[in-house]
């Protein structure tokens, strides 16, 4: 609109029309104790005060603004007054101030904000915003930081659209491998591997999301499946899940009290979480076959506040001592010395914290959650070394029961062999049509029952335990220490880089 079409009479908010108009309207005026001009008149202005005219600018936009004549132009340039002999009055006249922050609804002011930084100088050249104006306006323009939704559904490439993720923890190593860190050669290295590195990066900030998300929100009552189907739903969305170029690692462990590991409720469990139950939630994430595996005890009752921090700190203390030329069963003895200082008192009784000696950390390799070392929990004189390059995951699972587990209840995880027996023909043409499906959905990660439901298939026990028992595939049941006992698990991976070691899965909960 036109200066010229401008409304006279009466500055009052009630009569104003859009933001275009009130800016012609009270867009600029005389200074207190002057008269209104003929032009001023003839525009259509009512001289007002300075504060008459900030009072208005507040009452009908709700924005607070101020006075400032060296922004006379600016109100020009965004089409606010468009007849030359106002054009000319605001540039004369000494008297004159504008008013800055109303927004104008016009074309050319929207393709001002889109132009971004490009324009700056020849902005700041045609309308004199200089210093303070400048930056505010720079700032105005920077882009929102996207957050999480709850629950989890925003890919992380949409809030790292740079696709570079956030390292782990950085330690140091130590003694005799102290020269890695300012080794030309080794950063050299470290910059060729930095796509590997990446993509574990990727798959740990994952797992740190959901996870978090996780932990807030179960709550006594749930069902396990529902449980599960939450991280699950929560990895596959963050993940961008895409078959063996991103997804899930391995199938979510739940395992309750005295079971320790490997379960997992299968279609039909009803089992729902109580308030005095100790849960271990064992989930991974991998991107490009390079997986994160991380796991965390969540209870309800604090009782077994004790045995979850004899845990915790085993965990901790392997992954410290963890290192290039380290021996595993050194790390196991610092493992077994930490863990076996607690107690915790439970019902009135005390009981000693028990590492289960018979479960291991282990290496992680490309689509292989269980590489070939294995990492102990307690002092089992392994002379083997971690290596440069090596992924690990360092687990550690305490006990107020017996220290040692066993298999026993319905099993639900399952893997492809590695090395797939050639020589053993499968006989049954459905184990066949299985055996195909879990090559092309899983190839070597691990799965569960639920997982071949939420693919379509269906009547396929006796297939599946046909193909355990040639040997296509292997079955890993829940593993128990004895009934009534409570066990609690904590879980980290870690990759030793050439010049320091990284804790890909370490974050502000654990």
């Amino acid at each position: 609109m036109l200066a010229s079409d401008a409304k006279s009479g009466s500055l009052d908010g009630d009569n104003c029309g859009s933001f275009h108009e009130l800016s012609l309207r009270i867009g600029y005026f005389r200074k207190q104790n002057s008269r209104p001009s003929a032009l001023d008149r003839r525009l259509g202005y009512e001289w007002r005060t300075t504060t008459a005219c900030r009072d208005l600018a507040l009452r009908v936009t709700g924005i607070e603004v101020t006075p400032n004549q060296d922004l006379a132009n600016d109100l020009k340039k965004k089409a606010a007054i468009g007849v030359p002999e106002a054009t000319n009055r605001m540039k004369d006249s000494g008297h004159l101030v504008t008013i800055d922050a109303i927004k104008v609804e016009s074309n050319d002011n929207k393709e001002e904000e889109d132009d971004g930084g490009e324009d700056d100088g020849e902005e700041e050249e045609k309308t004199g915003l200089t210093g303070a104006a400048k930056k505010k306006k720079k700032k105005s323009n920077k882009k929102k930081k996207i957050k999480q939704t709850e629950p989890p559904t925003i890919p992380l490439s949409t809030i790292f659209p740079s696709k570079i993720y956030p390292e782990g923890e950085l330690s140091e190593y130590k003694d005799d491998n102290l020269w890695r860190t300012t080794s030309e050669e080794k950063r050299a290295l470290e910059k060729q591997n930095f796509d590997q590195y990446n993509d574990a990066r990727r798959a740990a900030e994952v797992h740190r999301q959901v996870r978090q998300y996780a932990r807030r929100t179960i709550k006594p009552g749930m069902t396990m499946i529902e449980i599960c189907e939450m991280i699950e739903n929560g990895t596959r969305n963050l993940v961008e899940a895409n078959g063996f170029d991103s997804g899930i690692a391995f199938p979510t462990g739940c395992s309750l009290n005295h079971v320790a590991a490997h379960y997992t409720p299968n279609a039909g469990d009803k089992t729902v979480i109580q308030y005095g139950d100790v849960c271990k939630i064992d989930f991974g994430v991998h991107v490009g076959g390079r997986i994160v595996d991380s796991a965390f005890t969540l209870t309800f009752d604090p009782v077994y506040d004790n045995l979850l921090a004899a845990v915790r700190d085993a965990t901790n203390t392997g992954v410290r001592e963890a290192g290039i030329d380290v021996r595993m069963g050194d790390i196991g003895a610092a493992i077994q010395e930490v863990m076996e200082s607690y107690e915790v008192e439970i019902g009135g009784k005390t009981y000693p914290v028990k590492p289960i000696r018979n479960l291991t950390g282990h290496s992680i390799d490309l689509y292989k959650i269980h590489g070939t070392k294995s990492v102990p929990i307690v002092n089992n004189g392994d002379p083997t070394k971690m290596e440069e390059g090596d992924y690990f995951a360092i687990e550690t699972f305490g006990s107020t029961g017996r220290g040692i587990v066993r298999t026993d209840m319905e099993c639900s995880h399952y893997s492809r062999a590695y090395d797939v027996p050639k020589t053993i023909p499968i006989r049954l043409a459905r184990a066949k049509t299985l055996f195909d499906t879990i090559n092309r959905e899983f190839g070597t990660l691990p799965f569960c029952r639920r997982y071949l439901d939420r693919l379509g298939e269906d009547k396929y026990l006796l297939a599946l335990r046909s193909l355990v028992d040639s040997g296509h595939v292997n079955a890993h049941p829940p593993l128990v220490d004895v009934k009534g006992s409570f066990t609690a698990q904590y879980e980290h991976t870690f990759v030793l880089r050439p010049t320091r070691k990284e804790v890909l899965s370490r974050g502000d909960d654990y």
